[in-house]
Formats: structure tokens, C-alpha cells, sequence
């Protein structure tokens, strides 16, 4: 447990977005933050009072009219004194207003210090300051349902409550070390084999939801690719649901990168429609198909979309095009478009592992069907009782806690030695505490809360 943080330094930043508005507010935290705020405004400040005051400059000027409230320590968001003066939200006037507290002493804040200090000072664990940033981030609904959750401690809840099972078996195994004279064998014991599979099934449980939480903070890319004029840019728009790709009968038509993002049952979907598969004597459209290979790379899920009006085999059209992706091949979904017009390519092969689908892009028909398949491939699920805002750590972290509870599992059973149990069981303890934050590094807190927005 992280011991409370004092710092001697007082920090200050606008905490509104940039930009006109309203209102605009600058937080002061820090063991100056009632002194600098009894200099600005004249008078002192009531713990959790909203008072009006002026804001003045060195000279006495008025700045700015407005409200002051004080939250006191240790009862803030950050642990801290913590002052904000909320006036108008013009930039010029938060300016002023922010230049005269760092005058009398304050310092600007980092991105994110004040989320930091929150969880260096026990307000929060470092699952709900991350979630601080998803909510303020969300794209959707869903991900800042999800994101509130997390900030409310549900996620951390799940995984504190693994942490504890997995510490209490942990203590059990290492008494059984300590004291031999009692003569328990553990390995031996179908209750420690129990409470293993126990834990590894509430894992399994928590990863499924925190990999859908994944999806709606980050979204899921998509590629488009195929032939020309196999109907890519028409999917592309049958699935936005506006006219963002132009649809020509013309080869050639797309050539450079066209994305578009949009929603799937509240999960982020950002898809990149690409120039078609071809040997083209266009330098132009040689780099664009240049382009849609290298894009392949980096994408969550391929769709190749073959025209099944036609005899194009998408094996042969993988095999020309990707063949040299090997292991950074993403999945592949196949498309098979234009199937209002009579024929259905059944008789095509498809590679092992992929799926297909049959589409009119131009009709609508089998879009909602594809969609549901997009939802399967990547395993979006929203499971019972709403998802939690999760990241790509979280769930590095859950895999390598169950990863070590797997092997204490076989160590069980090959009756390999208790201490080796006992360090496997440390290890799956050390992985879960780094996503509360209970056993974190600097650097990984470093990296986390410099991604922030300043005045966070």
C-alpha cells in the first residue's frame, strides 16, 4: 500500500479545455494553494464554500470576477489544499489569471499531476486514474459507461478480490514450507488444486470483459482490400451509413488511404478503404496499392472484398497479395459482394481459419449479419452488468497472472516441489498488483499520467 504523498511544491494549470466557453476554471494544489488565493483574491477561503471574489493581478487590477472555492486536505481530489477560481472561459483571462498564481509561487503542473497526486496519496488506485483519462477520451456511450464504472472502483474491485484469494493461498503454501512438522502435502491437497482452478476461471472471466473494455476505449481497425471495383468503397459507405468513398464502375477510382470511423454496438470501428489489387501501369495508383499492403501491418482485421459475380478466388487473391505477411497476417474475414446478382461463389476455397459472408453492398443485404461477425471475430461481448473501461496493460497483466497460476496448476500436478508453487504464486500476485498500481515502477507511472491533458 502506497504510503500518503506530501509534496512541498504547489502546482496550478487551467483545468477546462482550450478554447472559449463560459467558463473557465485554474486549479491550485499544494501547501500554498490558501495563500495564493488569499493574495488573489483578498480574503480568505472557506473549505467547501463557493464565495464570489475578484481576481486580482500584482498591482490590484481586477482580472476577472467569479467564484473561489477551497477543498481542504486531506478531503480533495488530490489529497493536497487544493483552490480553484472558476471565471469567464476566455484563453486571454484563464491566462491571467494563471500567470498571476504562478507568480506568487506555484509551479505549472505536468500533464496529469493532479490525477498523480490523487494516487500517490491513496484517492484513487492507478486503474481508476486511467479511467479518469477514458472518460474524458470516450468516444461512445458505451466507453464512458464503462470508463465511470472503472473510476468507481469496479474494476479494481474485481481484481483486488483476486489478488486477496491468490495472497491467502499464497500464505497457506508457505506455511506448509515453514513448517514441515506439520506434515501437510500440499501438492497432494485437491483444495489447493481447487482454489487454483477457481482463481484461473475468475481470470478467464475478467479478461473477456476487460478485452471488450479494451475495444470500446481503443476501437477496433479494419481493412478494406480487394480487386478493383470488387465493391470496397461501396461497403465502406453501406457500413458508415454516409457516401464518404466515391463509387465509380471505373478501376482505379480510390487511391489513397480513406478512413472513416464508426459504431457497432458502441464499439469504436475505424475502417481504411484501399486502392484495389492490381498490377497497374499508374504510378500513382501503384503507390496506393503500395499503401493498402503496408496498412495491412498495423490492422486489427483484414476484409477482403471479392466480387462473386466473377470467378475471383480470394485464396488466389491472398496468396498474390499477402503471402509474404506470414505471422503479422491479421484475421481475415472474406466478403463475398454483389450476391443480389445470382451467383454465390460456393464452390470458391477459402482459406483455413477465415470467415465469409455474403453481401449486396449496394442492396444492404448481409450488412447486419457482417456486423455481427466483426463483433465475433474480435470478441466484442457486453457482458452481464455493463463492461469497465480497460487497456492494453490490463490485460498484458491478466495474461501473464494467468499464465503463472498455469504453471502452479502443473506443478500441482507433476508434484514438482512446493517452493517452486510459491513463487508461481508470487509472480501471479506481482502481476495483478501492477494494474491497481499496489506494485508499479516509476516508469510505468511516468508513462500512464504523461498521457493526461494538463490540469488533470
Amino acid at each position: 500500500m502506497l504510503q500518503p504523498f506530501a509534496s512541498p511544491e504547489t502546482i496550478a494549470a487551467i483545468a477546462t479545455a482550450p478554447g472559449r466557453g463560459g467558463i473557465g476554471i485554474v486549479r491550485v494544489a499544494g501547501p500554498e494553494a490558501l495563500r495564493i488565493a488569499q493574495a488573489v483574491t483578498g480574503k480568505q477561503a472557506t473549505p467547501r464554500l463557493a464565495s464570489f471574489a475578484s481576481f486580482r493581478d500584482h498591482d490590484g487590477a481586477i482580472i476577472d470576477s467569479g467564484i473561489v472555492i477551497h477543498f481542504s486536505a486531506p478531503s480533495s481530489f488530490t489529497g493536497d489544499d487544493v483552490v480553484e477560481f472558476q471565471g469567464h472561459g476566455g484563453p486571454v483571462v484563464l491566462d491571467m489569471i494563471l500567470e498571476r498564481v504562478i507568480s506568487l509561487g506555484a509551479r505549472i503542473a505536468r500533464p496529469g499531476e493532479f490525477s498523480e497526486r490523487a494516487y500517490l496519496n491513496g484517492k484513487i488506485d492507478l486503474a481508476q486514474a486511467e479511467a479518469i483519462a477514458d472518460l474524458i477520451d470516450s468516444s461512445s456511450r458505451e466507453a464512458a459507461r464503462g470508463a465511470s464504472r472503472s473510476l468507481q472502483g469496479e474494476f479494481s474491485d474485481l481484481v483486488n478480490a483476486l489478488v486477496e484469494e491468490v495472497t491467502r493461498l499464497r500464505i497457506f503454501v508457505e506455511a506448509c514450507i515453514d513448517f514441515p512438522e506439520e506434515e501437510i502435502d500440499i501438492l497432494a491437497d485437491p483444495d489447493v488444486q481447487q482454489r487454483i482452478e477457481d482463481i484461473l476461471s475468475r481470470i478467464t472471466h475478467i479478461e473477456s470483459a476487460a478485452k471488450t473494455g479494451r475495444l470500446l476505449r481503443e476501437g477496433m481497425n479494419i481493412l478494406l482490400a480487394g480487386k478493383p471495383n470488387a465493391g470496397k468503397s461501396s461497403l465502406l459507405n453501406a457500413l458508415s451509413g454516409n457516401n464518404v468513398a466515391i463509387v465509380s464502375a471505373i478501376p482505379g477510382t480510390t487511391r489513397d488511404l480513406i478512413r472513416e470511423r464508426i459504431l457497432i454496438d458502441g464499439m469504436p470501428v475505424h475502417i481504411t478503404d484501399t486502392a484495389g489489387l492490381r498490377d497497374s501501369p499508374d504510378e500513382i495508383e501503384r503507390e496506393g496499392i503500395r499503401r493498402a499492403l503496408q496498412e495491412a501491418e498495423n490492422t486489427d482485421l483484414l476484409l477482403l472484398v471479392v466480387d462473386s459475380s466473377t470467378e475471383d478466388d480470394p485464396e488466389t487473391i491472398l496468396r498474390d497479395h499477402f503471402s509474404g505477411f506470414a505471422e503479422r497476417m491479421p484475421p481475415v474475414c472474406i466478403v463475398m459482394n454483389k450476391c443480389d446478382l445470382g451467383k454465390t461463389a460456393a464452390g470458391l476455397q477459402i482459406m483455413p481459419g477465415a470467415q465469409r459472408v455474403g453481401i449486396s453492398a449496394m442492396t444492404g443485404t448481409g450488412i447486419d449479419a457482417l456486423r455481427e461477425v466483426l463483433r465475433n471475430i474480435v470478441g466484442y461481448a457486453p457482458v452481464e452488468g455493463g463492461n469497465f473501461s480497460a487497456r492494453r496493460r490490463h490485460l498484458d497483466a491478466l495474461t501473464r497472472a494467468r499464465q503463472a497460476l498455469l504453471t502452479s496448476h502443473d506443478v500441482l500436478l507433476s508434484r514438482a516441489g512446493p517452493e517452486l508453487l510459491a513463487e508461481d504464486l508470487r509472480a501471479a500476485q506481482q502481476h495483478l498488483g501492477e494494474i491497481t498500481g499496489h506494485l508499479s515502477s516509476d516508469e510505468l507511472l511516468g508513462k500512464i499520467f504523461s498521457s493526461f491533458c494538463i490540469g488533470k
